[in-house]
């Protein structure tokens, strides 16, 4: 096992060292997560097996051109200017949330390094936003959100956070906000600007990214669900939220059987309102319960 892990890493720094690019040993070990001694050995087998891996310019490695076989190599693993525009339409073609494209991404990921994954996913207009908080995340510095708007509030206002991660797609960044003193998600296409500051985090050990359920909602409690859908049901829950078509089964051309876990009812119970004659909760009874007072209230409200 340790020799396949060997192989594996000297492979994927084969692919990370002939993207044209050069990296400190510093950078390479953390791109790995291995020392610097490790770094130094792997570098040494590479050299020994015959890529030509010139002693470091200002510190930085890189594989050279002149290396047997590398442009066999470059072409294998690079695409071309014409083929990187072709796939970042295509995958930009498909939503944002569609497991297709979630494991195209992870495939991509294992290739290439983290920015030039995000140059092929990331819609052009919310590229410089997503580059600054790769480097906020990387560098382990607060940036402020110019110009957010919250869905919940209804305002744009400026947030400072410390940005740590990002959800599947880059669709939103996993925070801590320094205002309300917590972790949230805060959706990338509703940032107007990002401004980084020199100032580092604060509040690491807080940092947490909460699990997110299909229906977009994040919370650390996990509630099982079983609802039995009509077709126009299931059609409607596959194109609103995408992620939910790996827990759907169909049992007729005329009904299919929901089943998962929820972080609450916020999510699931939108939905299930929204097409109340078409789905039947099979449980549990506290989500019959939370619809209960919600359609009460509202009738009470209109009353």
């Amino acid at each position: 096992m340790r020799e396949q892990n060997k192989l594996k890493r000297l492979l994927e720094l084969m692919i990370y060292l002939s993207s044209g690019l050069r990296y400190s040993q510093h950078e390479i070990a953390g791109r790995f997560g291995v020392s610097g001694r490790t770094v130094f050995r792997d570098i040494k087998d590479l050299r020994e097996v015959g890529f030509i891996i010139p002693e470091p310019v200002n510190g930085r490695y890189y594989i050279d051109k002149n290396t047997p076989y590398f442009k066999e190599i470059s072409e294998l693993l690079h695409f071309s200017k014409e083929e990187a525009h072709i796939l970042q339409n295509a995958i930009h073609s498909v939503s944002d949330e569609n497991l297709l494209k979630r494991n195209l991404i992870k495939k991509l990921y294992a290739l290439y390094d983290f920015d030039r994954v995000a140059n092929t996913i990331v819609k052009p207009q919310h590229s410089a936003n997503i580059h600054e908080l790769i480097k906020a995340i990387k560098y382990k510095n607060k940036v402020i959100l110019r110009g957010y708007f919250s869905a919940n509030s209804g305002e744009m206002k400026d947030r400072m956070v410390e940005p740590f991660d990002f959800t599947t797609n880059y669709v939103a960044t996993w925070a801590f906000d320094m205002e309300d003193h917590c972790c949230k998600t805060f959706k990338n296409a509703r940032i107007t600007s990002v401004q980084p500051l020199p100032e580092p985090w604060e509040n690491e050990k807080a940092h947490k990214a909460v699990p997110i359920d299909v229906f977009r909602i994040s919370s650390d409690k996990r509630i099982k669900v079983r609802l039995n859908l009509s077709m126009r049901a299931t059609e409607l829950l596959k194109e609103e939220y995408p992620l939910s078509e790996e827990f759907i089964c169909l049992l007729s051309d005329e009904q299919s059987v929901f089943e998962t876990e929820v972080a609450g009812f916020e999510g699931v119970g939108r939905f299930v309102l929204g097409l109340i004659n078409e789905i039947e909760i099979v449980y549990p009874d506290s989500l019959k319960d939370y619809l209960k007072n919600i359609i009460k209230n509202s009738i009470a409200d209109i009353c």
